[in-house]
């Protein structure tokens, strides 16, 4: 399931919110309106009150004559007012009247043709009701023209019957505005309300696994999510101090192992020639070389600021001539070649060379012990190992490079050695590959982004 919007689900509760209310208020208001209704305090005077009634009365007889239906409204209004009168026609000619017309209204009656609209005072300065109307209205016997007397207050139903004129013209609109403002402003809001969330985000997601002591900011976090963001901080301190801890044990561990480990190989050197010495050689050697990976890991955490021109040459030579001895005694033939007489890169010296001295302590180790290994520096930047043992098959050369992996259970080794190289070489721009060797057998390389010229 796709993760709810947070902005859409605050539009649609705040929306729904709104509507609710308004239905409420409204509701509220046509409540007390009926109440106020029935205590008789909205009813009051209205001047187009017989008028109305007589245009909700007036229909046409079978002749297409004017008539009056007999309607409650009609019937209250004549046994209220004994001086009821009216005069009703329209265009045709037709005329329906009731009552005595007032005398200072009788010129005006006799003249309703010139007469589109009037209110009829008996004097104009005072402010009070009109004694008489005229107006033509539409009317279910089409449009006519009534002259009448003002008689009659506001009903209960005329007040009810402008309430649902009252929501179109007002309420609604303004519901329709107050939502169209929600689902225009409240996605704005919200951007800006998590403006700082975003920025958190962004900083996550530059945290790596070689940068410690980082907490993510707080400072425009909005407080709703600021326990979340606390969260995460409180839990990268506790990753640092566990891995802290972690990197604290293997230190102290390869500094307490390198003691023993000396004696051990002094001791071995003193035995007599022979096979059972070669093997111990090989086995002292790589309790060393395991005690010095171990170091190099907790090396890997310096910056590339410290690096220096380093000579490739003069490394691979230095290597070659340390495990010579280790690589004759093991049966293997030892070759050093190189383009140029120096290859200037820039790096850590002590690590390219750990990085190198693994490489050919793994060819020892896989070779099968014949052939000749062979570790040649070339002048476009990169160091090769090669051996003539059975090579590594394609499937798995991206095994190999995965730390604790072996590919033969019950193997020599830890299997940090390639992974520790894979980490220098990254800690240096490059990278590590594996091939095959002409020979068919295994061919490491370590591929350096940039050389520099000799100085």
């Amino acid at each position: 399931m796709r993760p709810r919007s947070l902005t859409w689900r605050l539009v649609g509760r705040l929306a729904g919110l709104q509507a609710i209310t308004l239905t409420l208020l409204i509701l509220l208001i046509g409540a007390v309106a009926i109440g106020l209704l029935r205590a008789g305090l909205l009813i009051g005077e209205y001047e187009g009150s017989t008028l109305d009634r007589l245009r909700d009365a007036v229909t046409r007889d079978a002749a297409g004559g004017l008539m009056l239906r007999p309607t409650p409204e009609l019937a209250a209004l004549r046994a209220e007012h004994a001086d009821l009168w009216f005069i009703i026609r329209d265009t045709e000619g037709h005329q329906l009247s009731e009552g005595t017309v007032p005398a200072q209204f009788a010129p005006i009656a006799s003249s309703l043709d010139h007469v589109s609209e009037a209110r009829l005072k008996w004097n104009a300065a005072e402010a009070m009701r009109p004694a008489g109307l005229v107006k033509w209205v539409d009317t279910s016997a089409g449009r006519i023209q009534i002259m009448t007397g003002t008689y009659g207050e506001l009903s209960m139903w005329r007040a009810l019957e402008s309430t649902p004129l009252l929501f179109l013209n007002m309420i609604l609109p303004i519901v329709v505005l107050m939502t169209l403002a929600t689902l225009v402003a409240t996605p704005f809001v919200v951007r800006r309300a998590m403006k700082g969330l975003a920025h958190v985000a962004a900083q996550a997601e530059r945290i790596d696994i070689d940068q410690r002591g980082v907490q993510l900011p707080l400072d425009e976090v909005p407080v709703e999510i600021a326990p979340l963001v606390k969260a995460i901080n409180a839990a990268l301190d506790r990753l640092d101090k566990g891995y802290e801890r972690h990197r604290r044990f293997l230190a102290d561990a390869a500094h307490e192992l390198r003691t023993p480990i000396a004696i051990l190989s002094t001791r071995v050197a003193s035995l007599e020639p022979g096979p059972e010495k070669t093997y111990l050689l090989e086995d002292a050697t790589r309790l060393s070389v395991m005690a010095g990976q171990l170091l190099d890991l907790q090396r890997l955490d310096q910056q590339a600021d410290t690096f220096a021109a380093v000579d490739l040459v003069a490394v691979a030579r230095q290597v070659v001539l340390d495990l010579a001895p280790l690589a004759f005694a093991a049966g293997y033939e030892m070759s050093f070649e190189h383009d140029d007489e120096a290859t200037v890169v820039n790096g850590d010296q002590t690590s390219l060379e750990r990085a190198l001295t693994n490489l050919v302590q793994n060819a020892i180790d896989h070779g099968q012990r014949r052939g000749t290994i062979l570790v040649r520096v070339t002048k476009a930047g990169s160091i090769e190992v090669c051996d003539d043992g059975d090579g590594i098959a394609p499937e798995q050369r991206e095994q190999i490079l995965e730390p604790f992996r072996r590919l033969q259970p019950g193997g020599r080794g830890a299997g940090l050695g390639l992974d520790l190289v894979q980490s220098i070489m990254r800690l240096h721009g490059g990278r590590i590959e594996v091939d095959q060797a002409p020979s068919g057998g295994a061919c490491m390389r370590m591929v350096f982004p940039k050389v520099l010229p000799p100085c």
